[in-house]
Parts: C-alpha cells; structure tokens; sequence
C-alpha cells in the first residue's frame, strides 16, 4: 500500500511517501523553489516522492492532506465574529484567501496533481486528518515505543494549539486539547516579532538570544513577572490563557499591539537594523524560561493522563531545544522521541501514517526497524556522475578521488587545520537540521571558527551558536546528555570538567566580550551558557559522516566537530550539486568536498556573480 502525505499553504510546505508504513521519501518544496519556508503547493517535492518510489499518481492508494480545511475556516469564520467589529481589514484580507485555499482544497489539489500526470480521481481516496492527528501520528508512528505519550505544541492548527495523546499499537487517542487563541507556539512568536525577528522562521533566533541575558538580574525577574501577571495565566496542568488585549493575531495583521508592549515592558518593539541591548537579551530569556515551564507542565500533565513511560512530541515547539533538553533532564519519562521535522513539513509524514494505521487499521509490528525515520535521510541524492556533470556546467577545477577513505582522511586533516568545509553526501535531511550529509563543518577546538562562520560563511548575526556533531559513543565524555540525539533536537551541558573558568564579572560584560571569551576546549560549539545543541553520529545510520568524525578522532584526540547547515542567512539548505557550488562559490567556505570530489576555493575560476543575490534572500 503507497500513500502520499501533503502539507501545504502556510509554511514549509512538503511531500512524503510511505510504502506498506515505511517512509520511502520525504522533502521540503523550499529546497527545490530555493524559496525558504516555501508555503506553495509542493509540486517539485512530490515529483521527487513519486519518482523515488517508482510510482505514478494513478498507482496511489491514497493521498493525506495534513490538516481539515474546512474546520480551519470555521475557526477563522467564529473569531472574527468573536472579536467583531475588531478584525475587518484583516477579514476582507483573509477570507478569499480562505474560500479559494480552504473550502475547494479537494478540487485544488487533484488540479494540482493533474499538472504533473493524468490520473482518475475518482479512484484515489483523498483524506484529511486532523492538523494535530498529523503531528501526533509523525512523532508516535516513526519512534520505536508501542505505548507512549503524545504532545503536540504549535501555533495553531484548525483549533488545538497543543494536545496530549496516548499512541498503542497503532492507534492514538487524543485525550486534552488546547484551544485558539490561547497558544505559547503564538506567545513565543509574539516576542520573537518584538525582537524584531521574523515570525515562524525567527523563532530559534530567540532561542540562541536567550543565553545571553542575565539570569541573575532583577530585570529578568520583573519581565517574567509582567508577562505571568499581565500576558499569560499558566494553570497547573499547562493549559494557559492570553490576554488577548495586548495582542493582535486572532483579527489583526501584526502579533500584538506594540504601543502596549511598550508601556508593559519599558522599550519600544526591536527593529533590524537596531543594536543589540542587554535589556532584549533579559527579554529573550524570560519568554524562554516561561515556555520551558509551560511545556514542562504540559509534560506532567501528559504523564499523568497516560502513565507511559516514553514520551513522542512534535509541532513546531518540539523545536525548541532547549526546553526539550531541560524536560528530559527532569527524568520525567524514561526517553524522549522527538519528530526532527516536527514543524509542518512533517505533517506530510503523519497524514500519510495516520491514512495507513488508523484509517487503513494496518499492523504497525510489521515496521521493525529502529530508526523508522532513517537519521531523516529521505530526500534527493545524486549519483557521482551527475555530481560530475554539474561541476563541468560550472567549469569547476576539482579532484576526484577513487580511494573514499583517502578523501575522508584529507577532509579530516583540511577541518583539523582550520579550514571551513563544505559536506555534501547522500540523501538531503528531511527537517530544518543539518545531520551530516548537507552541512558546513569546521574545527570545534577552533577559538575563531564561530565569529569566522557567522560573518564570513553564513553572514548571519555574531550571537547565533553552532552545534556539535559527535561520535555517538564519544558524547558522555564531552555532554552531560544521558541519551541519544541523533537530530540535534536536544540541548546538553558541556562537561564541567571542559568548562575555562569565567571572569566574575562575566554578566555584566559587554555581549561581544562575553561572547569571545573562551567557554571550553571546544570554544566553537559551546555556548555563552556552556551548553549546546547536541547530534550524536551512529556509523549504521550515517556511515560516511561517522568515518570523517573517526578520522578526525584519529588526527586530533576529538571526537566531536562544529556542523552547520549548508546554506547562507536567507537562503534553504542545498539541495543539489548546483546549489552546493553557488554556495561554495558565494561564501568564504575554504573547500568542498561533494561526492567523491574535492574542490579547492582558490583554485576555481573566477565567479562573476555580483552580490545581488543578497538583496534577492528574504533574511529571516
């Protein structure tokens, strides 16, 4: 049985396919369109899905949407009249947008799908689970539990903002919901839009801001008071109430009403171009200490209506990782399973699963592998002749290696001595993480590599950390972890015995001090609060990438290196060999390694592209 997930229309649009339960291939249109978080129908991505499946459309046995158009309108229809007359350029704005999206989805996408091969429609089942059914079935379904329980936090799908489930065997039953327009994915989006970050992709921003404000300070305090007293009333079980007051999203076309933020918090909203101050990093931090408690609370609650011992999440709060990290921490659950595409892109995955489990009732024993998201490997690869081909298209000067041990022993020695490398192998990731197959590698002892990445590679703001890729083994010798991440969905202490001791006065530091001051003997990867964002390497899920960081063991004693996304600010990680070139071209990125070939920066020809292409990203 093949069925194809969709999610579409909002933000990060993907396609998904599964065979007899198993995930054949998945992916994001953003990484074709090379239009970051790409909402559009995923047309180029489900092309990609039916071609590595060996299927056509007709062959199908069903198609999922991942969510239910029609109660998503209602919830539109019912807060306008809620909040009426409030909301009417926001209704005008919206509600065609709706009609044409929403109530003729069905019509919509057999079209769509008639655009890429003939097809009898008739003949395919087209279903529709529920937004949070979607999420909840991606995260229960591809974990390796037979009982667990089941949180679901996001912004909003139709009307649940969050949900607890229970999954056996291959059933869920969702037992609590939480609904519109009571949210803490739209109350972590409201802050990250006063910090003048852009709203669903700025998201992280706020989180790797968050570490720098002072734990220590009364202004921390007082902005966590404000917000409990005046913004959120958090009940015990994790449910929350926004006083919808101070804020705009239900009917307006902004998150909140800045002019009264203003007055709450005692600073005007953060615009781009404004500097850094103190003040927002005591912010960031505050909103990000409230969530960890919501989801904390969440979490007990999810323990206490279940019993289970193993916890699966998804939705795009499950993102937030450091939040996940202080749950797992608290022992609360035996493990944790997070979905690493556990935004909307992976609600093509749990609409295709929740078809085959639920509504097809097929046997979920039959799906015995451990890892059911394949270290999320389920997009294009492309064979070295195709590599080949593309570099000749460029005229690119490159070395292609026979013997792979060879290059993986240079490209080891190249990052040892300090040199940024881009990596690109196999199939591209599934999810917003860099996994070791598209990504930008660097030295982790390096004390210059994080300032040089930011500025010279990805040309992104100095704040933001890197994350370490680590050999899986290796990790309990650098983290304080307890547990595999093999999607660098979980933050972990750096080892205290790695720690530099800090100046006493460390707080009070300007931010560029403190963020140059040497946290660690893996300064690269180690964050302003000694923590970091952790992927462990197990050589059966990514044998090629375990083989690099084992090289790199051999030549350094480390068994852990910085591992970056392969893409610039703006832009979506590569997809092909095209797209890794013109990275490698436009950066400062000092060789690349693509297939079986290496690549030298200062031996290609001469790239005339200006840097229009600049002004053409939309920066997140």
């Amino acid at each position: 049985m093949t069925i194809l997930g969709i999610s579409a229309f909002y933000h990060d649009s993907s396609a998904a396919i599964i065979r007899d339960g198993k995930i054949v291939a998945a992916a994001q249109e953003e990484r074709f369109s090379r239009i970051k978080h790409d909402a559009a129908f995923p047309i180029s991505a489900i092309k990609f899905c039916l071609s590595y499946a060996g299927c056509h459309i007709g062959e199908l046995d069903a198609i999922a949407f991942y969510d239910k158009p029609l109660l998503k309108f209602e919830r539109l229809l019912e807060t306008y009249y809620g909040f009426a007359p409030k909301g009417l350029q926001s209704f005008l704005k919206s509600i065609p947008l709706s009609i044409s999206d929403k109530l003729f989805l069905k019509s919509l996408i057999h079209e769509q799908l008639g655009g890429i091969e003939e097809y009898d429609k008739d003949k395919i089942k087209l279903l529709f689970p529920e937004h949070h059914l979607s999420h909840a079935a991606s995260a229960f379904y591809s974990s390796s539990y037979n009982n667990a329980a089941i949180l679901t936090i996001d912004g909003v799908g139709e009307w649940a903002t969050a949900s607890i489930s229970i999954g056996k065997g291959n059933s869920i039953e969702i037992l609590k919901e939480l609904h519109f327009p009571h949210s803490v994915g739209l109350l972590y989006a409201a802050f990250t839009y006063y910090l003048g970050f852009k709203v669903n992709s700025g998201e992280y921003k706020l989180m790797g801001l968050a570490p720098y404000g002072n734990p220590t300070s009364p202004q921390v305090a007082e902005y966590i008071k404000i917000i409990k007293e005046k913004l959120v009333d958090i009940k015990p079980d994790g449910s929350l109430w926004l006083n919808q007051e101070y804020f705009n999203y239900s009917t307006g076309l902004t998150m909140l009403h800045d002019d009264k933020w203003e007055k709450l918090f005692g600073f005007k909203k953060k615009n781009k171009a404004d500097d850094l101050q103190q003040h927002h990093c005591n912010f960031a931090y505050a909103i990000q200490k409230v969530t960890e408690e919501v989801v904390y609370n969440m979490a007990v609650e999810a323990k206490k209506l279940t019993g289970a011992d193993y916890l699966c999440m998804a939705g795009g709060v499950a993102l937030n990782c450091v939040a996940n990290g202080e749950l797992l921490r608290t022992k609360l659950f035996k493990d944790i399973f997070i979905q690493p595409a556990a935004g909307d892109a992976g609600g093509a995955i749990g609409a295709a699963q929740a078809a085959y489990f639920i509504y097809f009732n097929k046997d979920r024993k039959s799906i015995n592998t451990p890892d059911k998201m394949q270290g999320s490997y389920l997009g294009p690869e492309f064979s070295q002749h195709e590599i080949v081909s593309q570099l000749k298209k460029h005229k690119a000067i490159y070395r292609q290696y026979t013997d792979f041990d060879e290059l993986l022993l240079k490209s080891a020695t190249l990052i040892s001595e300090g040199a940024v490398v881009g990596w690109f192998q196999g199939r591209m990731e599934f999810g917003p993480r860099a996994l070791g197959n598209r990504s930008i590698l660097g030295d982790a002892r390096n004390t210059g590599m994080q300032k040089k990445l930011n500025l010279k590679i990805k040309y992104r703001e100095d704040f933001r950390p890197f994350a370490p890729s680590v050999i899986e083994e290796d990790c309990s010798e650098y983290f304080d972890l307890g547990t595999a991440s093999p999607y660098m969905l979980i933050t972990a202490p750096v080892k205290k015995q790695r720690r530099n001791p800090i100046p006493e006065n460390y707080y009070e530091l300007p931010l560029a001090e403190r963020l140059y001051t040497l946290r660690s003997d893996i300064p690269a990867v180690t964050h302003i609060d000694f923590s970091a964002r952790v992927q462990t390497v197990s050589k059966e899920t990514n044998a090629p990438f375990f083989r690099l960081l084992d090289e790199y063991k051999k030549l350094t004693g480390y068994g852990v290196m910085l591992n970056t996304s392969f893409n610039v600010r703006g832009e979506p990680p590569v997809c092909s060999p095209e797209d890794a070139y013109k990275c490698f071209m436009r950066t400062e990125m000092d060789y690349l390694v693509i297939g079986n070939c290496l690549l030298v920066k200062t031996a290609q020809p001469v790239w005339f592209e200006t840097d229009n292409w600049k002004k053409e990203l939309s920066l997140d």
